[in-house]
């Protein structure tokens, strides 16, 4: 059963829906956490930040690359999946967003979010600071998760 993606005025780390909850956004691969969205998602839970530079620290062995995705408990029927979507983090004549490795991570967060019957809540991810378009981004949502089944929620900042 084919959702659609519901597009809301909000903040996403205040995800509004009943029953378990990923909130899911886009981390470089070079373990930078500093600024944009992960900001405020680190003030609510610093475990997300904590959860993050240990995984690329341990990147031979912890499964850290570009694609892979990371899900850290945040609260009870809440978690943040950490998706590796962005090649480095400083702008170029190519923008850092992978869209390859979104789609990759957001396969993930879709079969998680089918175990769990969660519902997924995310900002426009990869079209901040990882420079992506998101008439691309959009696609790959609908491709890897709402055709699924999986209810996802967009949420624009006022």
């Amino acid at each position: 059963m084919t959702q659609e993606i519901s597009y809301v005025i909000g903040d996403a780390t205040a995800p509004q829906s009943e029953g378990p909850k990923i909130i899911a956004h886009v981390c470089n691969d070079a373990g930078g956490w500093g600024k944009g969205f992960v900001l405020p998602l680190a003030r609510r839970w610093p475990q997300t930040r904590t959860a993050y530079k240990t995984w690329y620290r341990d990147r031979d062995t912890s499964g850290f690359a570009l694609g892979a995705a990371q899900f850290v408990p945040a609260e009870a029927g809440l978690l943040v999946a950490n998706m590796i979507g962005q090649h480095g983090y400083r702008p170029s004549s190519t923008p850092p967003v992978r869209y390859e490795a979104i789609s990759a991570a957001l396969v993930t967060v879709a079969d998680r979010a089918l175990q769990l019957r969660a519902s997924v809540h995310m900002p426009r991810i990869g079209c901040g600071l990882a420079g992506g378009r998101w008439e691309l981004v959009e696609p790959l949502i609908v491709e890897q998760l709402t055709r699924r089944g999986v209810p996802v929620t967009v949420y624009d900042l006022a």
